[in-house]
């Protein structure tokens, strides 16, 4: 992090009765960063951030008194004042995009696919066709296929 970079993030930082010491904020937070840019696990991170238990500590202090969210909304207004800020771009979705299955790793073969694929099919018949009422209104009943299976009452016939 640049002395530039670390001037801004500073004031946003709490200092408390019982640390972090002055010359170790920036260390810890440095720790916090790499931590996060790296997606190394706390236990992995280098010693010259601190112990890792301690940076970790750090963390969850400045995530539970709302630190990262005070620096996130000083760094927007601050880059709004410079007129660098395109919140045209800004965009929150709760949409859920469901990936291929390869997209995990996984790979099927294509007989594997399509037998997936059809039961899916199946399944979602099944539950509009468990829905719905014969012409007798009875509910019918099918089986995995969306046939009738012949055990919707009495009224059954064979033929």
């Amino acid at each position: 992090m640049t002395d530039v970079e670390w001037e801004f993030i500073e004031p946003y930082l709490p200092i408390g009765g019982f640390g972090p010491y002055p010359e170790r904020l920036r260390q810890q937070f440095e720790g916090v960063i790499w931590r996060f840019r790296t997606g190394g696990q706390w236990r992995e991170m280098p010693v010259e951030f601190g112990a890792w238990s301690t940076v970790h500590n750090r963390f969850r202090q400045w995530r539970d008194a709302g630190v990262f969210e005070a620096l996130l909304e000083g760094m927007i207004a601050e880059a709004a004042k410079r007129g660098e800020v395109d919140l045209s771009l800004v965009s929150v979705d709760s949409t859920t995009a469901r990936a291929h299955h390869d997209a995990a790793g996984m790979h099927l073969g294509q007989d594997v696919v399509t037998a997936l694929e059809k039961a899916a099919e199946e399944e979602k018949a099944q539950q509009k066709g468990a829905a719905r009422k014969n012409e007798t209104g009875r509910a019918e009943q099918t089986t995995p296929s969306g046939k009738n299976d012949g055990a919707s009452g009495a009224g059954a016939s064979s033929g």
